[in-house]
């Protein structure tokens, strides 16, 4: 519907749409704040306290992300030594910038697991529900910075937008090292698809050229990559490492789908923004996740580079804008498509 033909039917755009600030009062995220973005049939909540990262993402009422089982969960929870107490999940959590995958100490300084910026909290906080023309468009939009008494100086500045009656919700990120030296940048989005939308009907869909094993300790082999299972009771995890075909623009995407439920999620982003990526199979009953992670760095981390001269930097004061691009999928036509779509990428290399 056009403008003047919504109004002919409601008075307020919120019956249908609204970007609305909270807190939460109880539990482990008691006093965390966030913002409840609702978009006709999908919604979607970004948590202010936690790097404007999405935590919880739903389209007609079907829940598409994983929560481990802490629940929701504000960053007070990460101070713990414990890291794997702070990863709840959710759509999607940031990894960066000092560090990847597991932690890391060296010279007496020790990198935490994932990084810091998943548990930073945003200031600079907007939120807008208003109309462009015929489109009416929502968003949140915030910076995050890392920083240290004569250490880095990094800032996130984070915009996650999306319009009325769509279903893809767009992250634009804008990195700024605002320091005179420079700055570690590794980089890690990590999606994470859960039950209902997950179960051992679904399988992943990716344009991947060539696919290894992270280690020896992984629970199923590459060969097991695509297909989900049922939960197992004591599984650990698998981790998979992907080369993945692009576009002639450069874009290329990871996706899951689910025939049963006619529904999936597709995260589009550019080859050049995210040389690795990496798929992270946990079917142990009661942790039963799929995560889908486009990284500028290796899953193995900060040692990894250090110890082949290739970590990844931000000169002083140079900054890069990165895109990434996440689509519900609904209906056999789309979830047909997309699994096309990853063929022709791979026949186009």
């Amino acid at each position: 519907m056009k403008k003047k033909e919504m109004y002919e039917y409601m008075g307020s755009m919120q019956q249908m749409a609204y970007v609305r600030s909270l807190k939460y009062d109880e539990g482990q995220a008691s006093e965390m704040k966030a913002v409840q973005v609702k978009n006709g049939s999908m919604s979607f909540t970004v948590m202010v306290d936690k790097c404007l990262d999405i935590a919880e993402l739903s389209y007609k009422g079907v829940q598409l992300n994983f929560l481990a089982k802490q629940g929701l969960q504000g960053p007070v929870f990460g101070k713990s030594e414990d890291q794997v107490r702070s990863i709840m999940g959710g759509l999607f959590f940031t990894a960066g910038f000092e560090n990847i995958g597991a932690g890391y100490q060296k010279d007496g300084k020790y990198y935490p697991m994932h990084g810091g910026m998943r548990l930073t909290p945003a200031e600079h906080v907007s939120c807008c529900a208003q109309w462009e023309e015929e489109d009416y468009q929502l968003s949140v939009a915030g910076e995050i910075r890392q920083a240290a008494l004569f250490g880095e100086n990094v800032v996130l500045r984070r915009r996650i937008e999306t319009s009325l009656g769509s279903r893809e919700i767009v992250i634009t990120d804008e990195i700024e090292n605002e320091s005179f030296a420079d700055a570690c940048k590794m980089r890690l989005y990590h999606f994470n698809v859960g039950y209902p939308l997950l179960n051992e009907n679904g399988f992943v869909v990716l344009p991947t050229k060539q696919v290894l094993d992270r280690d020896e300790y992984n629970y199923e082999d590459a060969s097991h990559w695509k297909q989900m299972s049922k939960p197992v009771i004591g599984a650990t995890e698998s981790v998979y490492i992907h080369d993945l075909a692009e576009d002639e623009e450069g874009w290329t995407f990871a996706a899951y789908v689910n025939p049963d439920s006619g529904l999936g999620l597709k995260i589009r982003f550019r080859k050049e923004d995210f040389p690795y990526f990496v798929e992270w199979k946990s079917l142990g009953a009661g942790d039963y996740a799929l995560g889908l992670e486009p990284s500028n760095s290796h899953i193995c981390g900060r040692r990894y580079h250090e110890e082949r001269g290739t970590l990844p930097v931000l000169k002083a004061f140079e900054k890069e804008t990165i895109v990434l691009k996440i689509q519900i999928l609904e209906g056999e036509e789309e979830l047909e498509a997309v699994q096309k779509e990853a063929e022709r990428y791979i026949m186009q290399e």
